[in-house]
């Protein structure tokens, strides 16, 4: 069996699709340094004026014509612990109310 992982030109863009999480639907473009792509990116959000790190690892990456086009799917457990709504105690939401 041979390794199918995609590979383009160093210095070559390619796009990054997020799924889960906070930036669930969202894209983004990246450039190779080393002829791949990326295994893993975290992901910097602000929750509550805190800065965030969602961790996004590869799920499938495949080639489009000429376009090389990443999945990233978001890991819970590897990424910093976000409080559900609910469980945010005195804290309000942006309404003021839960």
């Amino acid at each position: 069996m041979t390794d199918s992982k995609p590979t383009v030109a160093e210095g070559s863009e390619y796009v990054v699709f997020f799924e889960g999480g906070p930036s669930d639907g969202s894209t983004d473009t990246r450039t190779s340094f080393n002829g791949s792509y990326e295994d893993e990116i975290v992901d910097y959000v602000l929750v509550e004026g805190i800065e965030t790190g969602f961790v996004y690892k590869v799920r499938e990456a495949k080639m489009n014509g000429e376009q090389l086009q990443v999945h990233y799917k978001l890991d819970e457990a590897d990424s910093d612990p976000v409080d559900a709504l609910e469980n945010r105690g005195d804290r309000t939401d942006e309404f003021g109310t839960f």
